[in-house]
């Protein structure tokens, strides 16, 4: 039976990702608005971030241990709060250089290694599908040509697991840090109770649990348990109007974080309206951007806390 080919259609679109990574990189002199190294840890030097997510709580996938004949044989899914730093270095170092800089930092961190390896003894190509990274153009890993760390530190009674992973895209080096500090998801669930005594109480109360991608104003499908909520309150209450106020953090121009709020504002009233039957008149919307911090915007657990939307009593 003859190989598979690629269709030309798949051969296309990979020619222009690569295109497109080439061009990104070039095109790319500083780092990314809102990013940051991980505390440390640092960069190799002369690099720029080219991706950066931090989420207070998600899962990031890890291997601990090379694959055995194209299967993982010690996979960890690991849930706490998660840093995904992507780097590109121009010319001049090479693969081995740069991943040997970033784990001795991690040693002398305090990270233990659990692996080490390149390319083939990792496990080529399906060890990399196996892993986090940050899409193209942000991070570029060739399956052919990379060299992965991962380590384990416990520290105060908390476990912390950091990967990474160091490859090329033409002659630029690539790298991720990802960085998962284990940890129980906090409760940003606020129920109907909840809402009716803080309005009663303070005239507003935050809500965690209202989520968008970044810089978007749609609502994520998550949303809906903390909606729900809202509308059991108001359904509860007839005669209760309220504000629902946007809130972002300092990250991005003024002008634009206000807007962006009133948006997210207006798509949850617009939620409540549709899908709850709630009357528009009860609903009034702003955003306010920046203005209301409610946690110092130098550091992610603030801004994490300065990114909500709060009901206010008129």
């Amino acid at each position: 039976m003859p190989a598979p080919r690629n269709s030309p259609g798949s051969l296309v679109l990979a020619a222009l990702l690569s295109l497109l990574a080439v061009i990104t990189a070039s095109a790319q002199t500083r780092d990314v608005v809102g990013s940051r190294d991980y505390p440390g840890i640092g960069r190799f030097a002369g690099s720029v971030i080219t991706g950066y997510v931090m989420k207070d709580f998600d899962a990031a996938r890890m291997q601990a241990a090379p694959f055995k004949d194209g299967q993982p044989t010690d996979a960890r899914r690991l849930e706490g709060r998660v840093f995904r730093i992507a780097y590109r270095t121009n010319p001049g170092p090479s693969i081995l250089e740069v991943s040997r800089n970033f784990e001795t930092q991690l040693a002398k961190a305090g990270f233990e290694t659990l692996l080490a390896c390149d390319t083939d003894a990792c496990g080529a190509i399906p060890f990399t599908e196996s892993i986090d990274t940050l899409p193209v153009p942000q991070m570029w890993v060739d399956g052919f040509n990379y060299r992965y760390f991962a380590g384990r530190k416990t520290e105060g009674g908390r476990e912390t697991y950091s990967s990474v992973i160091v490859s090329q895209n033409n002659q630029d080096i690539t790298a991720q840090v990802t960085v998962a500090e284990l940890g129980a998801i906090a409760n940003k669930m606020v129920d109907a109770p909840a809402m009716a005594k803080g309005l009663g109480e303070t005239g507003h109360i935050a809500l965690y649990g209202i989520y968008f991608d970044t810089d978007k104003a749609v609502l994520k499908p998550e949303s809906r348990p903390t909606l729900e909520q809202i509308a059991k309150l108001l359904i509860g209450q007839p005669q209760l109007n309220v504000f629902i106020v946007g809130h972002t953090d300092s990250q991005g121009a003024y002008e634009y974080n206000l807007d962006l709020s009133k948006r997210r504002a207006e798509a949850v009233a617009a939620e409540l309206v549709k899908n709850f039957r709630i009357a528009q008149t009860r609903l009034r919307t702003a955003g306010v951007g920046l203005l209301a911090p409610v946690g110092s915007n130098a550091t992610d657990t603030g801004r994490a806390l300065n990114r909500r939307v709060e009901l206010v009593a008129p």
